[in-house]
């Protein structure tokens, strides 16, 4: 399961609205706990796919690099990715597949339908390896602000 925030939840539907009609992407933060990922931060990237922005995206090198320090700093962890399909449902390609390499992590996609955020969908990469992996639906869990706040009081 993927819990997130609903302010995390929300910039990441908006970024696909902004980068409209080209995907937007980015990487989730968080923590991994009990078979789930807890989402404490969305990261925009910039999409450097200059020949087909409209239906790919690739997140530089170096920028996920400046990430991961970024979280290593932070004592948490990439727990996910999240991409926008313009105009095309909130389900992943065999391209989408291809290019999904972090086992265990959350790939979210959002269908970004005429400029605005429709549905919103995660799978979890699993397998052990290369040639077994696949991407499975998972369950998103939306935290309010209520909630959100009353977890933060129990740490």
């Amino acid at each position: 399961m993927l819990v997130i925030r609903s302010g995390e939840y929300e910039s990441l539907r908006r970024h696909g609205e902004e980068t409209y009609p080209f995907e937007c992407c980015g990487a989730l933060l968080g923590r991994f706990q009990d078979g789930n990922r807890f989402v404490e931060d969305a990261i925009r990237c910039g999409n450097t796919r200059a020949d087909r922005p409209q239906d790919r995206y690739n997140i530089d090198p170096k920028e996920l690099l400046a990430i991961q320090r970024q979280a290593d700093q932070r004592g948490i962890a990439i727990v996910g990715f999240y991409h926008s399909h313009p105009d095309h449902p909130a389900q992943w390609s065999k391209t989408d597949l291809a290019e999904a390499h972090w086992l265990s992590c959350s790939y979210v996609i959002t269908a970004v339908e005429k400029g605005s955020a429709a549905s919103t969908n995660s799978f979890v990469l699993s397998g052990n390896n290369e040639e077994d992996k696949m991407l499975e639906p998972e369950e998103i869990t939306v935290l309010s602000m209520e909630e959100t706040e009353a977890n933060v009081a129990k740490d």
